[in-house]
């Protein structure tokens, strides 16, 4: 075997606790002590010594709200070593958190650091155009979040001007951001991909929020009557 044609994709050198290897791979920097938790079946390869426990109690007391429909959607993971993990080859996107909030669609959710406070949260505001509840994942603190996104995505710095996304392709949002909702008809044809009036949501203020390339319905915020 040709040592120099696979000497590509060898591991990188570590330098943060989350990093990408490659753009749909997240790799963790595992330490005793530093938990983990990681959507379930999301590990793909790990070295050094790692421990896993689906369904955790933390993950329990959450089963009755979590919207992903399943029913161990998180494992924690513990140990010393290189933890590598991704979802069906979606691109991965590393949120290093300095006590700030970040609202995640369920969905695209791979793996945030244990240590972080989280919960599934509503968002406010916009069940009067949606016509239903809009629920997330809330995660807040200092350390890490890892989420994906169905195609290369963008994240758009929020500031003076208003940013409107189709709430079929929003991944996560700075959770300090103003929101408001809008109905448009004419835009219907151009935003989306289904008929009749379209619904965006807009976002102003200091933040970021992170769009992907696909309005897929089975990627979109979970909403409950």
């Amino acid at each position: 075997m040709d040592q120099q044609m696979i000497a590509g994709y060898a591991p990188t050198p570590v330098t943060a606790r989350m990093e990408n290897h490659g753009s749909a791979m997240l790799k963790v920097a595992m330490q005793t002590g530093h938990d983990l938790f990681a959507r379930t079946g999301s590990m793909i390869a790990y070295e050094g010594f790692v421990q896993y426990e689906p369904n955790p109690p933390a993950v329990r007391q959450m089963a009755s709200a979590w919207l992903t429909g399943e029913s161990t959607p998180l494992m924690k993971c513990s140990g010393d070593g290189l933890l590598y993990l991704a979802d069906y080859g979606a691109d991965v996107v590393c949120l290093n958190l300095n006590n700030e909030s970040v609202s995640v669609n369920g969905t695209n959710l791979l793996a945030f650091d244990a240590h972080l406070t989280w919960g599934v949260e509503r968002v406010k505001g916009l069940a009067k155009f949606a016509g239903q509840g809009l629920f997330n994942v809330g995660v807040s603190g200092q350390g890490w979040v890892a989420v994906t996104s169905r195609g290369t995505p963008i994240v758009v710095d929020c500031g003076a001007d208003e940013t409107y996304v189709d709430p079929d392709a929003l991944v996560a949002w700075s959770s300090g951001l103003k929101m408001k909702a809008k109905r448009s008809f004419k835009a219907s044809s151009l935003i989306g991909r289904g008929s009749g009036e379209a619904f965006q949501i807009g976002f102003s203020g200091q933040g970021f929020v992170v769009v992907q390339p696909s309005e897929d319905s089975s990627d979109r915020l979970r909403i409950r009557g």
